[in-house]
């Protein structure tokens, strides 16, 4: 996902209402010079990829976001990291490059995936443990 479908899906996201090729152009020239065919076929694109639904008008189409800004920075990090030759290397990079209030919201993060601490970690097998889990609720 490129720097021009970031740009084309904040300005979806900052309407939140279905928004035409035309609409989403002109707030686009406010910074940079840019066609209507550009737009359109970003918009396209990002329809295909599932980013946004659209809607025929007349000869033209409205555009609505299907998912949240979260969704998006996430599917943009995963690209990004399964790219990576060295996984486990960008993410240590990934996390010198966050500040502490990154790093918090990181953990807190990892807290809600993992669920509840306990005080010896859990192992496949553990006594209570339900071997059938790991595959329930999203593939985790």
């Amino acid at each position: 996902m490129g720097e021009l479908e970031d740009a084309v899906m904040t300005r979806v996201w900052s309407w939140n209402r279905p928004v035409t090729v035309r609409e989403v152009l002109e707030d686009l020239q406010q910074e940079r010079s840019i066609a209507y065919t550009t737009v359109m076929t970003v918009l396209d694109n990002l329809h295909q990829k599932g980013w946004v639904r659209r809607e025929a008008e007349g000869r033209a189409y409205r555009y609505e976001a299907v998912s949240t800004r979260a969704a998006y920075a996430a599917a943009l990090m995963n690209d990004a990291w399964a790219q990576s030759d060295n996984p486990a290397a960008a993410l240590v990079a990934f996390f010198g490059m966050m500040s502490d209030e990154q790093r918090g919201a990181l953990r807190d993060a990892v807290r809600m995936v993992q669920g509840p601490e306990t005080s010896e970690p859990a192992t496949a097998g553990s006594a209570g443990e339900n071997p059938g889990s790991a595959t329930e609720g999203g593939g985790r």
